[in-house]
């Protein structure tokens, strides 16, 4: 009897033993590697590897707001923002010229931007100035180089488009 019951109860353990076990489960928040190009980049399983990779690894800063994607196009699902003057530093560059993101030199990619959403965090502030509008000329500033003195306090200015000369 003792044998019966023995006998059924080892073989259930066997198979138990021998059967696959299941690793957790991947959640989007589950950390991933994937291999490059020869670089290895850890991201969150929500983020989609790039199919090219060029390696950059330099901070930059944010121009404006832009989203972080997950992947290197538009049709991703937003993962967060980089607000305005933001810096952070680019992994690489990507498939379509999008850049590959991490809050920290070498560290984990957080997401992709587009590629003219930043700017080399040394080369930032001239890019800003070269952006400002410019001041406009007055008239008289504009004529100020073509009017010659006539008188006591007049002068005589020369139009520029129609080579006309005006006493003021």
């Amino acid at each position: 009897m003792k044998i019966q019951i023995l006998l059924p109860l080892l073989s259930a353990l066997l198979l138990c033993a021998c059967a696959p076990r299941t690793g957790p489960a991947i959640t989007d928040d589950t950390l991933v590697s994937h291999e490059v190009n020869g670089v290895t980049l850890t991201h969150r399983a929500i983020i989609s590897p790039p199919v090219q990779f060029k390696p950059i690894n330099e901070q930059y800063r944010s121009l404006y707001s832009a989203s972080i994607m997950s992947k290197p196009s538009y049709d991703g699902k937003v993962l967060g923002k980089l607000e305005n003057a933001t810096p952070f530093f680019v992994l690489g560059e990507v498939e379509n010229q999008w850049l590959a993101i991490a809050t920290e030199s070498e560290g984990q990619l957080i997401g992709y931007i587009q590629n003219n959403a930043g700017v080399v965090e040394s080369a930032y502030r001239a890019t800003l100035l070269k952006d400002r509008p410019r001041a406009r000329r007055s008239k008289a500033a504009k004529n100020a180089g073509n009017c010659v003195d006539v008188g006591n306090s007049s002068k005589a200015c020369k139009e520029a488009k129609s080579d006309t000369w005006i006493l003021e």
